[in-house]
Parts: C-alpha cells; structure tokens; sequence
C-alpha cells in the first residue's frame, strides 16, 4: 500500500506542466519510478480532473530549495514556451508569492537594450509597477527632491542663471557711444586719436570673455548722410553708400600671441575690440564712422 502511494504521488508530481515520462523500455501507460531518471514519452500525458482545490501539488520541505523545474528546447518566438499557464475562464493565470525580498528574477540573454523581459497587450497601471517610480522614488518625491537642491530650479542650468545663458548684444551708434544693449557693457575707449588703435573702438563686457563668442554686424543708419548724395543708401556709385555698407572685426583682448589690445582699460579678458573699417578695408573717420551691433554667445 505504501509502494502504491509513492508511485502515485510521484506521477502526480511529474505530471505538472511536463507531461509524464514513461520507462525507457516500457509500454506506454506503464507506472513511472520515482527517485529515478523515467524514459522519454513520445506522446503527451494529461492529467484531468474536477475537483474544488488543485489538480496536483508539487512541494519541497528542504530548505535548500527546489519545487518543480521545467525544461525544454524551444528554439523560436513561435515555438510553444517551456511552461503555459492558461485560464479558459475569467480568473488568474498564475500567481507568485514569496515571504521574501525578493520574487524572482527575470533573465534574458545577455540582457541589453534588445532584449525584453516579457510583453503584454495590457495598457493599464499595474498596482505597484508603473511609470510613475523610479528608484523606489514617485514623481512627486522627484519633484520635490529637485526642488530641495541649492541653485537647481527652472531659471538654472550648470550653475548658470538665465541672465548669463541669454545671448548679450549691444548697439553702438556712429560716435562711439553706446545706444542700446541687454545690460553689463561700457565704452572703454572709442576711436582713441593719435594712437594705433585709432580706428577701433574698445568695451567692456562685464564677463570673462575666454569662451565665448564675438559677433560684430554693421547696422543701418538712413537718417544720416555719410556720402554727400541724396540718394542715401541707393547710390549706384562705387563706396557712395556708406551709411550702409563697410566692413566690421571683432575680438577678445588679450589673446596670447594673437590679440593684444592697446588700451590700458582693455588689457583684460572681459574686454573685446571692434574695428570698423570703409568697404575697402581703410579706417573709417569721423564723417564716415559705422554703427553696430555686436553679440555674445556662450
């Protein structure tokens, strides 16, 4: 009677999932042998039944683990997986429980980008996995934690306020003054007569020059008469357009080997000069000086 409950309870043990295997050299339908390695079955054994609990149960009492492994040689996404749980009605699939930290693991291939651990047609939230948590922090704790640091909010970016990331320009007008800007520029010194800087004008920009860049663009000025014509801005003549045309340079001070700026306000790294020159390429004078803008980035 003993024998007899064995060789059941481990068919029913084998049975889950796998399918039962029989002696190697047995008919099929023979008894399996628990505690040893059965035969290979060439046809699928089913296990049926109509009862108010499970079908069958399998269980370890070691602590060392181990209730049930499942194997199989499923080579493509089309083949059938090695264990398939399939409710016919409305309920659970399957269920996973452990008094631990941690359920189980997922491991696919190396792992990477290319690989997924699983796939579903279920767009809902999950109870407790969803988009919404990131290491073990929700989107309002990320909120709130941004908003915790010094100097790190929506007006800061790498230490940098949106004043210093805005890009600053300024206007100078024919006389070597300024007539507008976006803040923090003065004149150090424009048009210096009887030096070689002469036909440059030099500013201060209020900032460390040594990674930005210098724009200088020459800018119309239609209510001034720098050719002697009428016809301001639309003589046909060669040069005649002066309040118009000409050729503008600019660059920081104080560039070793490169840049040395002449006047004593400008021997720093936040001064620039511009040198304003005739479509020609000569100094400009005081009848035919340009306006323009200039801008910095970065």
């Amino acid at each position: 009677m003993h024998r007899t409950r064995s060789v059941l309870a481990t068919g029913v043990v084998l049975g889950l999932g796998l399918g039962f295997s029989s002696v190697a050299d047995a008919r099929t339908g023979d008894p399996l042998r628990e505690g040893v390695r059965n035969g290979t079955t060439t046809k699928e054994t089913q296990i049926i039944s109509n009862i108010g609990g499970y079908s069958t149960r399998q269980s370890n009492k070691s602590t060392t683990g181990g209730g049930a492994i499942y194997g199989c040689r499923s080579t493509s996404a089309s083949s059938r997986p090695c264990v398939r749980a399939n409710n016919l009605s409305t309920g659970r699939a399957f269920e996973f429980r452990t008094t631990g930290l941690l359920a189980g693991i997922i491991t696919v291939g190396s792992g990477g980008d290319s690989t997924k651990p699983f796939t579903t047609n279920a767009t809902g939230v999950a109870t407790g996995l969803n988009a919404d948590r990131v290491d073990s922090l929700s989107a309002s704790d990320i909120v709130a934690a941004s908003r915790s640091k010094t100097n790190l909010d929506a007006d800061t970016v790498d230490g940098l306020n949106s004043t210093q990331l805005r890009t600053r320009w300024v206007l100078v007008n024919a006389a070597g003054e300024i007539e507008a800007q976006s803040g923090g520029f003065s004149i150090v010194v424009a048009y210096p007569a009887g030096t070689p800087a002469a036909p440059n004008v030099y500013i201060q920009s209020g900032d460390d020059l040594t990674d930005n860049g210098i724009t200088a663009t020459i800018a119309p000025q239609n209510q001034t008469n720098q050719g002697g014509n009428t016809q301001t801005g639309n003589d046909t003549a060669p040069d005649q357009n002066l309040e118009f045309s000409g050729e503008i340079s600019a660059t920081r001070c104080q560039i070793p080997g490169v840049v040395e700026c002449g006047p004593a306000g400008a021997k720093n790294l936040s001064s620039f000069v511009v040198s304003p020159r005739l479509s020609d390429g000569q100094p400009t004078d005081a009848d035919t000086r340009k306006r323009f803008y200039v801008q910095i980035t970065g």
